[in-house]
């Protein structure tokens, strides 16, 4: 299975990508794994915040295939551990999932067509942190989940 994490825009803090690159590269050693950057939308500072998530969810769409799992990283939804999350990966796995895409949306959320194709929602705190935090976390906790299931011991309970 190849797991692919989608963001809109680049990642503008170079101590965040250093941190996402390291994840990034041990995850190679479990499986395909890609980070996918959609392009900020030209002149999206200008645009009513609605019509921004509308343009970003059409190109995070256009990314999809109709057999991809789409996770979609939503302060709405369901919390996991560390242990669940690293089931949920599996699980996909075991079903036999070919593209398991996550999302992070831009700064004010996804449109509604992004939601409605959406296979889950999750939360990874009921803490807000920054879109840009948001990137190196998820690495890290699919780095994690990999590690679990691997019965390897940089997970500790």
């Amino acid at each position: 299975m190849k797991t692919v994490l989608v963001m809109v825009g680049r990642t503008n803090a170079a101590w965040l990508q250093t941190g996402i690159d390291e994840y990034v590269k041990r995850l190679g050693h479990y499986a395909p794994f890609e980070l996918l950057v959609i392009p900020d939308v030209k002149k999206g500072g200008s645009l009513p915040q609605e019509v921004l998530k509308e343009r970003e969810g059409r190109l995070i769409l256009d990314q999809l295939t109709s057999g991809d799992v789409l996770v979609l990283l939503d302060e709405n939804g369901k919390l996991a551990g560390s242990r669940e999350f690293a089931g949920f990966v599996q699980k996909q796995m075991v079903a036999g999932v070919r593209r398991l895409f996550f999302i992070i949306g831009g700064a004010y959320g996804f449109s509604a067509e992004v939601y409605g194709r959406a296979n889950y929602k999750l939360s990874l705190s009921k803490m807000t942190f920054s879109h840009q935090m948001v990137r190196l976390i998820f690495v890290e906790q699919l780095y994690r989940a990999h590690s679990i299931l691997n019965n390897e011991p940089y997970h500790h309970d």
